[in-house]
């Protein structure tokens, strides 16, 4: 509070009452009426800077706030206008269709839900990106699924599940990392002690994903699949070459080259496909797609809503979201409201079930209120790790707890940076998967019973006299 001289500290009645007031405007307007989360968020942000106003705060603390809120998401944006990019091109150069083809044929319809759970979860390991995840493999899979006539919400929720399983237990990751930083875990350690909520996560999500994918693709819809075969093979270039793409995906990971350099080689590599199938191809008409999608004239109605996807300008509403969400986080930050409201909590635990219980629990209620991802580990990992250590509890079981409550919760809130972007990508709203993402729902469940349990919770080591 630099620039404001009659500011008076904010209280813990006043912050609960002002982050009350926030999730019932948020919850009331996404999940009441239907509204898209951007017109609630707005509303909050209004509220917000009125309450500071009121309490004497200038306006160079608000655009403050709001600034340094933003500058956290200036590449996640970036990158989510070359995602836009990146699934346009890969429809036209036959990468994604080429997917759905080999997909058909590999993936048995009886078993297609796993399967959707397990090469997501894979994939997403060897990439360490759920972002790329769902928009790029997660869309074939998808178009498969919905062909096959099984719930949309149900194949969406295998889909991020195994995206944030991959992205939770990769070494490439920018949220394990993350985790590991603030904690000041080692980094593969942290991974190792990560398994003692993720494995049975995964576990039971498999096998409910085993029992409701069980009969949830019919033979009476064999047709339909035929027929989106013909239409895909007939419309698009359908070549085990469309796996360079893919390939070329991997071999960034491994040589851990950053998401942007990755996103724009895989473009220029579909962009380069698309001139050697149709050497006649217009530039302006590749412009048009990676700036507008890319638009399927198949004349099959089913293919193509499927695959008119893309664009830089279809991700401008998760871009307007997140822009809206870091400016509320960057708000709340500069007001201190989150960390008045996490503190006196942590300073009261007594237990280490109550410490992963209550580090979980503000880690969602970070995501919920501000629907940052990355705040949702930073705040309460610099709020909680002093109670950690107090108790005897080693860094590894709080950048674990962080990845359980904060990580993986983010795609399950509408307003969230991550859950807007799963459901603009997949055309599934945030609140029809919800129920179905299992891996998400599990991972602070289990959690919170190694907290009560001591169950693989890592402890300081007494050193020896």
């Amino acid at each position: 509070m630099k620039n404001t001289d009659n500011w008076r500290p904010v209280r813990l009645p006043e912050a609960l009452t002002v982050l009350l007031i926030m999730l019932a405007v948020m919850g009331l307007g996404v999940i009441k009426f239907g509204l898209s989360p951007q017109t609630p968020v707005i509303v909050v942000i209004a509220l917000v800077i009125l309450w500071a106003r009121v309490r004497g705060a200038a306006w160079d603390d608000i655009h403050g706030g709001i600034i340094e809120g933003i500058k956290t998401g200036i590449i996640p944006i970036f990158i989510f206008l070359l995602i836009g990019a990146l699934i346009s091109v890969w429809i036209a150069a036959g990468i994604i269709p080429s997917m759905m083809v080999f997909g058909f044929h590999l993936i048995s319809a009886q078993w297609f839900v796993p399967s959707v759970f397990l090469v997501c979860a894979i994939i997403g390991t060897s990439i360490g990106s759920a972002f790329t995840i769902i928009s790029t493999i997660g869309i074939a899979l998808f178009g498969i699924g919905t062909t096959m006539g099984i719930n949309p919400a149900l194949i969406a929720g295998a889909i991020i599940s195994g995206a944030i399983f991959g992205d939770k237990t990769s070494p490439l990751s920018d949220s394990t990392n993350l985790a590991a930083a603030i904690a000041e875990s080692d980094l593969f350690d942290h991974i190792r002690n990560l398994m003692w909520s993720t494995i049975p996560a995964f576990v039971v999500s498999l096998i409910l994903y085993t029992v409701l994918g069980a009969g949830a693709a019919t033979e009476t819809h064999l047709d339909k699949i035929n027929t989106t075969l013909a239409v895909l093979n007939q419309n698009f270039t359908i070549s085990w070459w469309a796996a360079l793409p893919l390939v070329l995906m991997l071999v960034c990971a491994v040589r851990k080259i950053p998401a942007i350099a990755t996103l724009l080689m895989n473009i220029t590599l579909a962009i380069i496909m698309i001139f050697i199938q149709n050497p006649k191809t217009p530039l302006v008409k590749i412009a048009n797609m990676i700036e507008t999608g890319f638009v399927s004239k198949t004349g099959n109605a089913g293919v193509d809503q499927l695959l008119s996807r893309g664009g830089i300008s279809a991700m401008m509403g998760t871009v307007s979201l997140i822009l809206l969400t870091l400016a509320l986080g960057g708000l709340l930050m500069r007001f201190n409201l989150i960390q008045t409201a996490m503190v006196p909590l942590a300073k009261r635990l007594q237990n280490a079930g109550m410490t992963v219980t209550a580090t979980i629990l503000a880690g969602i209620g970070v995501n919920v209120f501000v629907g940052e991802q990355y705040l949702s580990v930073i705040l309460p990992g610099k709020a909680f790790k002093k109670t950690f250590n107090d108790q005897g509890l080693a860094n590894l079981a709080l950048s674990r707890v962080l990845e359980d409550g904060g990580t993986v919760i983010n795609y399950l809130i509408p307003w969230g940076v991550a859950g807007a972007f799963a459901a603009s990508t997949l055309g599934v709203s945030t609140l029809a998967y919800l129920p179905f993402c299992f891996f998400s729902l599990l991972s602070p469940l289990f959690s919170i019973i190694s907290g009560f349990t001591g169950w693989g919770l890592k402890r300081q080591k007494v050193a020896k006299a």
